[in-house]
C-alpha cells in the first residue's frame, strides 16, 4: 500500500486554509461612540435591530466587512444567511434597515467617531481615543 502523493498546489492550498482559519481566530473589539456600559447581549440585540435607544442615545450599528462572518459566529451566535434573513423580514414588518457595511477596521472607526451613537466592531485593537465596549 503507498501513500498518496501531494500535488504541491494542494500542499499550498491547504497552508493557505489553515493560515485563514488562524487569522480568523483573534480577538474581536466592539467599538462605540456615547454609549452606556453594553453587556454581550445588549450587542448582539443592537445588531439584530432588537434595541434602538442606549441610555437615550440612538445606536447607530455599522457591519465590518472583513470581520463579519466572525461576529456573527461569535457574538450573534448565527450563520450569515439567517442574519440577512432576520434584517430581510425587519425591513418589511418595521421598517427598519440593516446596518451600514464598512469594508474595513479603518472605515469603521471613522464611521464611529464621526457619528455619536455609532456601534461598531473591527479585528485589531482600537485607538485609545474611541469608546470600547467589549472584546470578543
Amino acid at each position: 500500500m503507498s501513500l498518496p502523493i501531494k500535488r504541491p498546489r494542494q500542499v499550498l492550498a491547504a497552508a493557505l486554509l489553515a493560515f485563514a482559519g488562524a487569522a480568523c481566530a483573534g480577538d474581536l473589539y466592539v467599538i462605540g461612540n456615547g454609549l452606556p456600559a453594553m453587556s454581550p447581549e445588549d450587542v448582539k440585540e443592537v445588531f439584530l435591530g432588537e434595541v434602538q435607544f442606549a441610555g437615550g442615545t440612538r445606536v447607530l450599528p455599522v457591519d465590518n466587512a472583513g470581520a463579519q462572518d466572525d461576529f456573527q459566529a461569535r457574538v450573534l451566535k448565527m450563520a450569515g444567511t439567517k442574519y440577512t434573513a432576520s434584517w430581510t423580514k425587519k425591513a418589511f414588518r418595521e421598517g427598519l434597515n440593516a446596518p451600514t457595511v464598512k469594508g474595513s477596521d479603518a472605515e469603521v472607526i471613522g464611521f464611529v467617531k464621526a457619528n455619536p451613537g455609532a456601534i461598531g466592531y473591527v479585528s485589531s485593537p482600537p485607538a485609545p481615543d474611541v469608546q470600547l465596549i467589549g472584546k470578543f
